[in-house]
Parts: C-alpha cells; sequence; structure tokens
C-alpha cells in the first residue's frame, strides 16, 4: 500500500505505526512540578497522574522566547516524562540542565527503556479497547497504565488525529504489543503504516515539526502554538517576549497552509511569493488523499489571511485554513 494509501485507511479508520524517533526524558526528584512549571510554558503544577488531566502540550523557549522544544508533558506518579524525538533530546536536556540550581531535580534519558507506538484515526480507541479487552478512556493529553499483551505499558491521548493513542511499551515487548493490536484491530479495518504516510497526517494537521517548523528562531505565536502556553501560570524562561507579543495581538510572519493548484506541491524550501514580492518560505509538503497538493510554510502576516493566491516557486497557491482535514 502506498503512503498516500495508508494516510487514507488512517482517516477512515486507523492505522499503526511504530515510531523510532520518538525520545523520553524523565524529569524526578522532590522538587520537579515547581522547577519545571519554571521551565515550561504550560501549567505544569496542575497536572496528576490518572486517565484526567495527567497531561498537556508544552514549549521549552530561550529567554527571548524562541523556540527550544515542544514536548507533550505527561505526569506519572514516578515523575514526569517529556515525550520529544530523539533528535533533539540532548539538547532539550542540556538546556534544562542549565537550570538546575540547587533544586533537587534529576533529567534521565529514558528513550532506550521504552519502544514507541501510535494508532492514529476515527478507530483507535476501539482499537486499543478490544485489545485491552475492557473500556480505557483518557481525557485529551492524558496518560495512564495499562497491562497490553503481557507488558505494562502506558498510553496516551495525543497525535495527529482527534482520537490518535500513543504507547509506550517496555523495551523487548513491542513485537507481542503490535501483534496484539494488530489482531484486535482487524475488524476495525486498521492497517500498519509507515512513516511517509504519518507525515502527510501531520501535515493535514497542519501541525508545526521541530527541526523543520520550529527552532530557537520562531516565536510560538508564528507557529500557532497558544494552545501550548497558560497565560495565567506563574514566570517561566521566555514569558516576558511571550506575553508582550499577546498584548501586541500579532505576530510579523505566521505558519499557514498552502493549497496547490497542481496535482504536485511545490519542492521544500521554495520561495513564497505575494505578487513581486517575496513573503516566506515553504517548509513542508506532500499530496495527501484528502486534501491534494498541500504544503506548510511561513508568510509575512498581511499575506496569512485564507483565501490569499500566493506563488512558491512556481507554483501556484492559495493560503488554506488548518488544519486541511478536520
Amino acid at each position: 500500500m502506498s503512503s498516500q494509501g495508508e494516510a487514507a485507511a488512517a482517516r477512515a479508520a486507523a492505522a499503526l505505526f511504530r515510531r523510532p524517533e520518538c525520545g523520553l526524558l524523565e524529569v524526578t526528584g522532590a522538587d520537579r512540578a515547581r522547577w519545571l512549571d519554571g521551565m515550561l510554558t504550560n501549567a505544569v503544577t496542575t497536572l496528576a497522574p490518572g486517565r484526567e488531566g495527567s497531561g498537556c502540550p508544552a514549549l521549552l523557549l530561550t529567554r527571548t522566547g524562541r523556540i527550544v522544544a515542544d514536548p507533550h508533558v505527561l505526569a506519572l506518579e514516578a515523575g514526569f516524562w517529556l515525550d520529544v524525538s530523539r533528535e533533539e533530546l540532548a539538547t532539550t536536556r542540556e538546556t534544562l540542565e542549565r537550570y538546575i540550581v540547587a533544586d533537587r531535580v534529576e533529567l534521565r534519558d529514558a528513550s532506550p527503556q521504552w519502544e514507541r507506538l501510535a494508532i492514529e484515526g476515527p478507530a483507535a480507541p476501539r482499537v486499543l479497547e478490544a485489545a485491552l479487552g475492557e473500556p480505557f478512556e483518557l481525557a485529551a493529553y492524558a496518560g495512564a497504565p495499562c497491562e497490553l499483551a503481557g507488558a505494562q505499558v502506558v498510553v496516551a491521548a495525543t497525535g495527529f488525529t482527534a482520537v490518535a493513542r500513543q504507547i509506550f511499551v517496555p523495551s523487548g515487548s513491542g513485537e507481542a504489543v503490535v501483534e496484539r493490536l494488530l489482531q484486535a484491530g482487524a475488524d476495525f479495518g486498521l492497517v500498519e503504516a509507515g512513516g511517509a504516510a504519518l507525515e502527510i497526517l501531520r501535515i493535514e494537521a497542519g501541525v508545526p515539526r521541530l527541526g523543520i517548523e520550529l527552532d530557537e528562531t520562531v516565536l510560538p505565536a508564528e507557529a500557532n502554538l497558544e494552545h501550548a502556553i497558560s497565560f495565567t501560570k506563574g514566570c517561566y524562561t521566555g514569558q516576558e517576549i511571550v506575553t508582550r507579543l499577546q498584548s501586541r495581538g500579532s505576530a510579523s510572519h505566521r505558519l499557514v497552509g498552502l493549497a496547490f493548484e497542481a496535482a504536485a506541491p511545490a519542492e521544500v524550501g521554495a520561495p513564497i511569493a505575494d505578487g513581486e514580492r517575496s513573503v516566506g518560505e515553504l517548509t513542508s509538503a506532500c499530496v495527501s488523499p484528502a486534501a491534494g497538493a498541500i504544503g506548510l510554510g511561513f508568510v509575512r502576516a498581511a499575506s496569512a489571511e485564507p483565501g490569499t493566491r500566493l506563488r512558491v516557486g512556481a507554483a501556484a497557491t492559495t493560503v488554506a485554513p488548518l488544519p486541511f482535514v478536520a
């Protein structure tokens, strides 16, 4: 099956993905909640282990408000998990360690202890419950442990589709869990899919990716990441810049969706033009089975309104509302 076919299967029912690119940073110690709350943009101290209210999206920023990392935070009994990419884990850890002074906090790369799976698509909760043999409801972003195929796993409600599930599996138990999920998911149309299909789902969802759309030159408001920020919590690194930008009410650039008129998108990195004026650059692109040739890119705020006609390289395109697929 092609990556487009796998993405379509995920949108219609569900797809199972192996995610070796994911990393996991564990935060423990008596001061972990207070200290981590001062590092990240979201309200970590409000999280509590369980199937409701145990997780949230967050950002780690520089002092000038630019993005270092975009972890999903999960509160468990033993400590906090920061779900980040393996590629960015070292930078995330090094940045955080600079701020440990007299705090009783320890950081540990827990990636080797866990294999990572994801179920994307509307049937994801039903597939998981069939594999478990019992209901397993989770609030958005929350995560909790359970037993699956004889392994003590942790399941979190986050992903690129509305009811996706991330599964943290103890190393060495991945194949047994995959087999159980595929057996349980057969009646729901579950297919196993690859990274190219997951990238299509990401672009369809309009989710920026660290190292592609996000880096230390990008402000949260430019990347539409206000949902990862608490505007009522106490101080955190970079807060002054974030608050100033919020009060000003606009960012000079915006991440937008781009719908191409041709059957294929322009090449990533191509300049975006509004008339004769260069206004941005294409950062991600794919052919979506649901939305056709689409992409993501940053453009000047004046050119970011949905319906604005632009050119990306030689290709005609229109600014589209995000997400491309609801």
